[in-house]
């Protein structure tokens, strides 16, 4: 293993870089600070909105780049670099599909803003975490003025087994990743963390051996597999674990940021032996 190699850290959020509170740990900006001191770009994958993400982040935003709506969305720092639209009129006929699956909840997610139609208190507290902009409509169908990245659907018991069942036909022509235990996101083809992570990676230049990725959950496969220093969380669903090359403790336990120290430890070893 030569860490002294690496260039490009890609993170998911939820399960990864931030705890069970959804929170981002003391520690992170000040290996941030180190890592950004060694000219290592950092990159923040989610199924999170872009404006969740980067409220997450802000003492950082501008200095990173942010993959949110697994991969729907890309901007490094102000600069927008990827927006993967779904069609239009595809998007409502699913929503009308989705809408037979009971006791399940839908996100409209735009460029613009996240749609909902529930007026359930108890979803709507939990949906504000991941969601910072939204707006509250009668009808998803009738929303006409924005870009179409992402359609996410909750369910408070299981996301594998009460919505996937309903959904997993749609695989042949569409993105549809369970992304967390209660939540399901259907997608363009095209729109998954590899494929903007990939996007990023031939615009930095960098290539899978330069590039670390830590991950949890079925979204975060993809990007799994461009990198060779891929990290499963201990807490990680087991497909994660059976794809990363290695492991690292919980994100209640810093697993990202005890990788990020061996990282910098590293890069910082190397210098001193080329003096």
């Amino acid at each position: 293993m030569n860490l002294a190699q690496v260039k490009l850290v890609v993170t998911d959020m939820d399960g990864t870089l931030l705890n069970d509170q959804g929170k981002v740990s003391k520690e992170f900006y000040s290996v941030f600070k180190k890592l950004k001191s060694h000219n290592i770009h950092f990159a923040a994958a989610s199924g999170r909105q872009y404006y969740s993400i980067a409220n997450k982040l802000s003492p950082i935003v501008d200095d990173i780049t942010i993959i949110a709506e697994n991969g729907g969305i890309a901007r490094r720092g102000q600069k927008e670099l990827l927006v993967t639209q779904m069609d239009k009129e595809r998007v409502f006929e699913l929503i009308t599909l989705l809408r037979t699956v009971k006791d399940s909840y839908i996100v409209l997610c735009g460029k613009k803003s996240s749609y909902i139609e529930t007026t359930n208190e108890t979803f709507i507290n939990l949906f504000n975490e991941y969601y910072a902009r939204y707006q509250q409509v009668d009808d998803l169908t009738a929303v006409k003025d924005d870009e179409f990245v992402k359609i996410a659907v909750y369910h408070f018991e299981s996301s594998e087994e009460f919505i996937y069942p309903s959904v997993k036909h749609l695989e042949d022509e569409l993105q549809v990743k369970v992304s967390g235990p209660n939540w399901v996101d259907i997608s363009h083809p095209d729109a998954h963390k590899g494929h903007a992570l990939q996007l990023l990676q031939e615009k930095l230049g960098y290539t899978p051996e330069q590039t670390m990725v830590f991950g949890d959950y079925n979204n975060d496969l993809e990007m799994l597999g461009l990198a060779t220093y891929s990290y499963a969380m201990e807490n990680a669903h087991p497909d994660v674990k059976k794809v990363a090359n290695y492991s690292t403790k919980s994100n209640e336990n810093n697993g990202v940021e005890y990788v990020l120290e061996q990282l910098i430890e590293a890069i910082e070893s190397a210098k001193l032996q080329k003096l």
